[in-house]
């Protein structure tokens, strides 16, 4: 393992790891794009996929602040405003997009982003992935981004069988993605630029192979989460979100 890998080499490598540990082989992924999940299956997913979106920018926000030099940092921060938008140029932004996904799927707005609904999986998912890029050198966290490789694929495959599948799904609500597919794109092809410049050694890039495992693995365990609280039978910790229990959650129930 001293020997580094060529550009061509390195990229395989992460490719082989997108194709057996991408969450896009995950059952409960399987299920939503074929049309097998209920709506509040749909609803339990982009409540807690929001607890996630919640902290890119913030996760986006830290990489930036360990970025040694000004272009590099001028280029990750199109991250943060991709997802928190501008206000000149780019108002709306992904959150304010996902937002739009868990109106049309009744969620009252508030509720979603006080993530008081959010399973604790999630939760711990989410706080770790914070935690591996303050605590990681700056490489591996960049690396850790390069989930974005194979996200365009997952995007289509989620899109066309939702809209196909879920009446109760509009291409209006599923405008994220439309917007994710070439932001994704652009991203991984920096950071692949970033990693061969700044990973001079074999040992450097097996840090950041493992990063991107590490990646795959949170949003595995999210999905992990989801099946056994909300499909498999298993338990609804007390404060997620319930769909049996009454509450305000859903704007259906709030008087307006």
């Amino acid at each position: 393992m001293t020997t580094k890998l060529s550009r061509q080499q390195f990229e395989t490598e992460l490719k082989a790891i997108g194709a057996s540990q991408y969450h896009n082989n995950h059952p409960y992924h399987h299920r939503m794009h074929k049309g097998h999940c209920s709506i509040d299956e749909i609803r339990a997913w982009a409540l807690n996929r929001f607890c996630y979106q919640r902290i890119i920018p913030t996760k986006d926000a830290l990489i930036m602040a360990r970025l040694d030099d000004v272009e590099d940092r001028r280029e990750w921060r199109q991250r943060v405003v991709d997802h928190d938008g501008e206000i000149a140029d780019h108002p709306e932004g992904g959150l304010r997009r996902w937002l739009a996904l868990t109106r049309q799927l009744g969620f009252d707005k508030s509720y979603v982003t006080s993530m008081k609904g959010a399973l604790p999986a999630t939760q711990f998912a989410a706080n770790a992935y914070l935690t591996f890029v303050q605590e990681r050198s700056v490489l591996e966290a960049v690396a850790s981004s390069l989930t974005e490789l194979f996200s365009p694929s997952i995007i289509v495959e989620r899109v066309q069988g939702m809209l196909n599948s879920y009446d109760f799904i509009t291409e209006e609500s599923l405008t994220y993605f439309s917007y994710r597919k070439s932001q994704a794109n652009r991203d991984s092809n920096w950071a692949l630029e970033y990693i061969d410049r700044h990973a001079g050694t074999r040992e450097d890039q097996e840090l950041c192979l493992n990063a991107l495992r590490f990646k795959c693995s949170i949003l595995w365990a999210m999905l992990d989460a989801l099946a056994s609280a909300y499909h498999l039978g298993g338990t609804i910790p007390p404060e997620a979100w319930n769909p049996e229990i009454k509450s305000d959650a859903l704007r259906d129930n709030v008087s307006e």
